[in-house]
């Protein structure tokens, strides 16, 4: 089958460096028979995200105060469990430590600038609640004695 595919990119030309990515295998959890209790199908996906060179350094400065609550002592763990077999699970981690980093490292979004409302628009609004009020007053019985 060969090793890792296609580096995987987490934004432009920037990829998940393959020397840095540190894997452990334990074996999974849940139903599967006599297959589950002897082949480590778990993989543990471990990126030094503190000590990495392979990013440049505004994106991770941003990606160490947005992934804070997940790291510890600066590294980044992601499981993956959902299939049977190893080399899917290696993927699969991949694949999402790489998602995790692009969207911890996106630049933020643009700040809101505040439109105003018509003054057209505004009193539209207004009458039309007023007359609701007025149809609604309308509908109590206090004048049908």
């Amino acid at each position: 089958m060969g090793d890792m595919p296609a580096p995987y990119v987490i934004r432009g030309s920037v990829f998940l460096p393959e020397a840095e990515l540190m894997w452990r295998f334990s074996r999974s959890s849940g139903p599967g028979g006599q297959h589950v209790n002897t082949s480590d199908s778990q993989v543990e996906l471990r990126f030094d995200l503190a000590r990495t060179e392979a990013l440049p350094p505004v994106w991770k400065e941003r990606a160490l105060e947005r992934l804070a609550g997940r790291l510890v002592d600066g590294v980044v763990t992601v499981r993956a469990s959902e299939h049977r077999s190893q080399w899917r699970n290696r993927e699969t981690a991949a694949v999402r430590l790489a998602s995790l980093l692009a969207e911890a490292t996106a630049p933020p979004p643009k700040p809101r600038r505040p439109t105003r409302i018509p003054r057209g628009i505004n009193e539209r609004r207004l009458r039309e609640k007023k007359q609701r009020s007025e149809v609604k007053r309308g509908r109590t019985g206090r004048g049908w004695t």
